[in-house]
């Protein structure tokens, strides 16, 4: 898939800049480090407290803003696990925003973040309806919906060295599954693994053009294939 800037299902001139995430399928161990790291940062940030009720009992509750999903794949003996990290995909025409009854969801033009603005936001959950990828959580403590910012907070503070001004989880991922950057600049590392590597869109029947990518699972195959010709 091209990265280089495309228009939107409205007619609406695609953005100049899209920040976003391309996760390599092949290498992910789903060691669930984007998913603590993440937890970490944000419920000490701006974004958070990210609450959690009733954690260890029969019914709990948390507001995560990345998961990862495990499953296996093929038949067996010859079956794979796969670790599928999921957050918010930074649509660049998000179906999230119009829905949005008080202007709290919205799309920044400046980097294509989508961001939910908490003092508008009265949780109502249409934007949860809207999302395709169940991207969207609700603070059951504050009552407002949560998600992904990218870090936002993070990646433009001119506090942190310039290699730390990236999302959490990109920093913690120990076998450097995620990449991060602008997927309208075809020099960028991200574009270049989208071009180059045959980065996918997650569901793209939506039309909702995601800005995060995933890099598909090759590598595992040619072994397992080597194997079964062994």
């Amino acid at each position: 898939m091209s990265a280089s800037p495309r228009v939107a299902a409205n007619n609406a001139p695609a953005r100049k800049k899209q920040l976003a995430l391309v996760i390599d399928l092949n290498v992910c161990v789903g060691c669930h480090a984007c998913v603590t790291s993440c937890k970490e940062w944000n419920t000490s940030g701006s974004a958070g407290p990210l609450v959690d009720q009733n954690a260890y009992g029969a019914n709990p509750t948390g507001t995560f803003f990345n998961r990862v999903q495990t499953f296996e794949v093929g038949t067996f003996p010859n079956t794979q696990t796969v670790h599928f990290p999921k957050s918010c995909l930074h649509c660049e025409d998000p179906p999230c925003v119009p829905v949005c009854p008080t202007g709290a969801s919205y799309k920044r033009p400046e980097d294509g973040i989508v961001l939910v603005d908490y003092d508008k936001c009265i949780g109502c959950k249409y934007c949860a309806w809207a999302c395709p990828y169940g991207a969207r959580e609700i603070d059951e403590d504050r009552k407002v919906m949560t998600k992904c910012t990218l870090c936002v907070d993070r990646i433009y503070d001119k506090n942190l060295a310039p290699e730390d001004r990236k999302p959490a989880c990109v920093k913690a991922c120990p076998t450097n599954a995620r990449l991060f950057g602008d997927i309208h600049d075809p020099s960028s590392e991200a574009a270049v693994a989208i071009r180059e590597r045959g980065g996918y869109a997650l569901m793209p029947e939506w039309e909702t053009q995601p800005a995060n990518h995933y890099l598909p699972r090759k590598i595992t195959e040619i072994i397992a294939q080597v194997e079964r010709e062994s």
